[in-house]
């Protein structure tokens, strides 16, 4: 065969003379720049802002949830309320758990992120600051 014969291009030092043409062609390309070398800070993201808003809603919910929980377990135990009135303890329950549920995770991230545990960030908290 006539390829046995042939020797093989070497792509490398191609590739290498390809890119050195083209860097050269890029206006003020300098490889001992600086300013063209990746540095570390560019691939940080920036440090989301405090979410202020989101943080009181989510405190709101938490202390809306509590008592609404505390007053629903208070009437179904029979401590507070009458015997006509007592069908109001299981949507007092309800309607305390989906308040307190979300209110007390999203305060527990924002405090975590506030003690600046690893894997926690105002990023995770929704944001209705826009």
């Amino acid at each position: 065969l006539a390829t046995e014969s042939m020797p093989l291009p070497n792509l490398r030092s191609r590739q290498k003379v390809l890119l050195s043409e083209f860097r050269n062609e890029i206006d003020g390309y300098d490889d001992n720049d600086d300013r063209s070398k990746y540095i570390p800070e560019q691939f940080r993201l920036p440090e989301p802002p405090f979410p202020l808003k989101s943080v009181i809603l989510a405190i709101i919910l938490l202390v809306i949830g509590t008592i609404l929980l505390t007053l629903g377990s208070l009437i179904f135990t029979g401590f507070i309320g009458n015997e006509k009135r007592d069908d109001r303890w299981l949507s007092m329950i309800v309607l305390g758990a989906l308040t307190f549920i979300p209110g007390s995770y999203h305060t527990y991230v924002a405090f975590q992120t506030w003690r600046g545990i690893h894997g926690f960030s105002y990023s995770d908290i929704p944001s209705f600051d826009d």
